[in-house]
């Protein structure tokens, strides 16, 4: 009854290893004055493979509020994405642990999980007060996947850092995981969000360069776009109608005139304005 997942930060590529893991926690900020260069790149490659997404904190002495709305401001997470505190520093006590825990918890404790990751010696000898948030994240390198040495609860085991941050959490399967993170049953996680149905559907192809499709934006409703789409198709079928009733006159109003057939030269003139379409529209794209 467990799912496996990785912990990554900038000493990683933005391109790990996807495969037989279910969920990935990247590491955001550190302090008040950093901010991994890849967090952006690595949660969006986990995302691409369906995994479930995870940002950390590395506290460092000072402000915990001031850590906990730097880290809520600059991290790139989602509404649903567990958040967690960092606790590796000797200089960081457990009550500024507490506080930053209690500051993320107020600014975002409605929509993520909010956790504690530290290691085994600072659980059962730095920590008086047992609070790990939501979730206790413990890491413990003893060759014992999903063992480690405490009696507390605990929801994920960091149990080896080779080749890479590799941890065990306690879900028989990724959704229920999912479900955890976002409050919601597995039966309801396996519906895609407004959201992620926006980004599938209605991400820029390059083809169409429509108003809505800019600056990642998904604001706009489906119902919106087709509407767009709709009156755009309604307007060229106006106006080929328009084109067909002045093609019918001019050619018949020629062929009164002179000895010309008026359905041949319809028919020529369609050709022509045709061939004046497909060569504008050839030229649009190769500029």
């Amino acid at each position: 009854m467990s799912i496996k997942g990785y912990d990554v930060s900038s000493y990683q590529s933005s391109t790990y290893s996807t495969k037989d893991v279910d969920f990935v926690i990247v590491k955001a900020t550190e302090g008040t004055s950093y901010i991994n260069p890849k967090m952006t790149a690595q949660a969006a490659h986990a995302r691409r493979h369906g995994l479930v997404v995870g940002f950390y904190h590395f506290l460092r002495p000072g402000d915990m509020r001031t850590q906990a709305r730097y880290f809520v401001e600059q991290c790139t997470s989602r509404h649903g994405d567990p958040l967690w505190a960092d606790w590796e520093d000797p200089r960081v006590s457990c009550a500024d642990k507490d506080r930053f825990l209690a500051e993320v918890k107020l600014l975002r404790g409605s929509t993520h999980k909010v956790g504690l990751y530290c290691n085994t010696d600072y659980w059962l000898n730095r920590d008086t007060t047992s609070n790990a948030g939501d979730a206790l994240w413990i890491a413990q390198y003893n060759g014992q996947p999903g063992k480690p040495s405490i009696r507390h609860p605990w929801l994920i085991h960091q149990y080896t850092n080779k080749p890479i941050d590799t941890n065990i959490a306690r879900f028989a399967s990724r959704s229920a995981l999912r479900a955890w993170a976002t409050g919601t049953t597995e039966t309801e996680d396996t519906m895609p969000s407004r959201e992620e149905i926006a980004r599938a559907v209605l991400e820029t192809d390059g083809i169409v360069d429509a108003p809505w499709a800019t600056n990642d934006n998904t604001t706009w409703q489906l119902k919106s776009v087709i509407t767009h789409i709709g009156e755009q198709v309604h307007a060229a079928r106006t106006q080929l109608a328009a084109q067909d009733a002045t093609i019918d006159k001019l050619a018949d109003a020629v062929g009164q005139v002179g000895s010309f057939d008026p359905e041949a030269l319809k028919q020529e003139i369609r050709e022509a304005i045709e061939s004046v379409t497909v060569r504008l529209q050839t030229e649009t794209a190769d500029a």
